[in-house]
Formats: C-alpha cells, structure tokens, sequence
C-alpha cells in the first residue's frame, strides 16, 4: 500500500476520505469560509486545504463527483487533472458550472474525488516507420456507434 502524505491548512477541516470500503477516490472538500456562486458556464478555483507528498512513482488524479456532474452540471475545466509527485502546493479543484442555473458551493461540501495512481515515464524512440494493425489510421468513430 501506498502511503499519502497531507499536510493540513489552517482553513482545512476534513481530511480526504474513502466513503466505502470499496471506492476507488476519496473526496475532497472544499475548504472555503463564504459560499461561492458558480453561474452558467462560470469557473472557479476551490481550494481544498490540503497540500501532499506523493511517493515516487505516483501522481494524484483529481476527478469530478459523479452527482454533481449528473445532477447539477458540476464538474472540472480539465476533466481529470494530475497532481504530480514533486507538487508541493496546495490542492486546488477547477470547476464549471455546465448547466442553465446558478449553483452554489457550500464550505466544506465534496467537490471532487481523488485517486492515487501508480506511474510510469515512457523512453521516447524515434522510428522511421510504425508496425501495422488492423485499425490502422482509422479515429474518430471509425469503429462503429
């Protein structure tokens, strides 16, 4: 098992947490002291209080909630964003509001889910050519519905 290191902010007040034995991210929430009003199509910057020391080999991912998202049209400007292991600041969640009614983000409130993932560095090798396969060039919707 990997260990998480966190360093606690001042307007920090919960800790990430696993809320089933079996999920996969822990949530997290956002450390604010005044609610924030997110618009249509309006972004924001969440601090979450908490700064982390990853293991070497490993990166954070930082993922939308899936209820906000269904529900509220809550979700993060990058899709998935990574924390990597010598990021020393603190943890911040880039949200947008994708539906048609203002939303507002409540102190404390889980705004984002966070997934520890193993990682690799790929050796970078230039070829002249590539092996063939049967997609080939083939993208977008080349494979069917």
């Amino acid at each position: 098992m990997t260990v998480l290191k966190i360093e606690r902010l001042p307007h920090n007040k919960f800790l990430p947490e696993y809320k089933t034995e079996g999920s996969a991210g822990m949530d997290l929430c956002a450390a604010i002291a005044e609610p924030i009003m997110l618009k249509p199509l309006e972004r924001a910057l969440v601090p979450t209080g908490l700064k982390i020391e990853l293991e070497h080999g490993y990166e954070a991912q930082i993922r939308p909630r899936s209820g906000l998202s269904i529900k509220h049209g809550i979700t993060l400007i990058n899709c998935v964003g990574t924390i990597d292991e010598d990021y020393r600041g603190e943890v911040c969640v880039p949200v947008v509001n994708l539906s048609n009614e203002t939303y507002t983000i409540l102190p404390d409130e889980r705004i984002a889910q966070m997934i520890i993932a193993r990682v690799e560095q790929a050796e970078i090798k230039v070829e002249t050519e590539l092996s063939e396969t049967v997609r080939g060039a083939g993208g977008f919707g080349s494979t069917g519905k």
